[in-house]
């Protein structure tokens, strides 16, 4: 760890120095990246001063200690080098997860998508569940959200839903939402009172940049048709619904939520771009992945991730072996402590494989 920390800190000197140069505006993309390498960097510099500044005093007090003879005075003394002793091991604790290489996909917005599984009417019930829970979470994080295609049902329910997530870090903090994820209540639909288990899946994609996916004109066939399910006015009577299929690999995409086909073809292109860059990362980190897997997941969409049991006001994460009591807060949007969790968990995994 040291002469990786060592590697660091004579980077920190180097793009410190780029930082200082006018011409390095001229390429946005160029700034932006060294901008970010250059924050990140400057947490590891101050960390390591940080942390050679508790082991000076860390010393100078044990040294005190040493030398008191009065009573008194060695037990503030002790008590001291106790709280110096905590402060730096935290710091170092920080200093290891800084040390992690970060991921460049952390500062992405994303694309989710939203589909009820099995369960029928109850399982489109809890998708509508699902995304009132991150579009209330993403109002308090303040993030911005739009709806991008939907599909719903006759009670209110969602067959499925695509929308767009972007702020400050949202695919850092929404990574580990992709899988199925399981409730167990009972539904408004049953007369009988039992308990039914539904399952919702989730997708969580990277928005990727027009730069990042470059997508021709002779590989996309593009229909256009009117929009079907309930519709507003104009809705259902104009040909504005948009299918993109993308011909080299068989994706296809479908929007219909807006009046306007030219807007409804714009999201159906964002959707695909993020579609083809999540297919051809998952292609990558495939060809490259080790035989021992990340224990909060591969964020492989068939993977069953959590179980949210209604009955018992219980929400356990299975991936991480997490169980919160407080189902009713999170169902409202309050998913701090578990995604902070989640994120804990993959940073320490992380940290054992740079390690190893």
């Amino acid at each position: 760890m040291n002469e990786r920390l060592n590697s660091l800190l004579e980077r920190y000197a180097v793009v410190a120095r780029l930082v200082q140069d006018p011409d390095l505006v001229k390429d946005p993309n160029h700034y932006r990246d060294t901008m970010r390498e250059y924050v990140w960097l400057e947490e590891i510099a101050r960390a390591q001063a940080a942390i050679e500044q508790l082991a000076q005093q860390l010393a100078d007090t044990r040294l005190l200690f040493q030398q008191e003879k009065e009573l008194q005075m060695r037990e503030l003394a002790r008590e001291e080098i106790h709280d110096l002793e905590q402060q730096y091991s935290d710091a170092g604790d920080r200093l290891k997860f800084l040390l992690i290489p970060q991921d460049p996909l952390d500062e992405k917005n994303i694309i989710m998508e939203i589909r009820a599984g099995t369960g029928g009417e109850e399982a489109a019930l809890f998708a509508a569940d699902l995304f009132r829970m991150y579009s209330r979470f993403a109002e308090t994080a303040d993030w911005k959200f739009e709806v991008m295609n939907s599909s719903e049902t006759e009670l209110g329910g969602l067959k499925e839903i695509v929308f767009s997530i972007s702020g400050t870090n949202v695919y850092e903090n929404l990574r580990y939402e992709s899988g199925v994820h399981r409730v167990q209540r009972v539904p408004a639909t049953e007369a009988s009172g039992r308990i039914h288990t539904s399952a919702v899946t989730v997708a969580v994609l990277p928005e990727a940049d027009e730069t990042e996916i470059t997508l021709k004109p002779e590989d996309l066939r593009i229909d256009v048709m009117r929009a079907g399910g309930p519709g507003g006015q104009c809705v259902n009577t104009t040909d504005s619904a948009v299918r993109i299929t993308h011909l080299p690999s068989g994706i296809t995409v479908h929007c219909q939520d807006e009046k306007s086909q030219i807007k409804n073809k714009a999201k159906a292109m964002r959707i695909l771009r993020a579609r083809i860059y999540d297919a051809e990362r998952a292609k990558a980190q495939a060809e490259r992945a080790q035989a021992r897997k990340s224990q909060v997941g591969s964020g492989d969409r068939s993977e069953r991730i959590r179980t949210y049991n209604f009955p018992q006001n219980r929400l356990t994460d299975h991936r991480i072996n997490l169980t919160l009591y407080k189902l009713d807060l999170v169902i409202q949007g309050d998913l701090s402590e578990l995604l902070d969790a989640l994120k804990l968990s993959a940073h320490e995994d992380l940290l054992k494989a740079t390690a190893s």
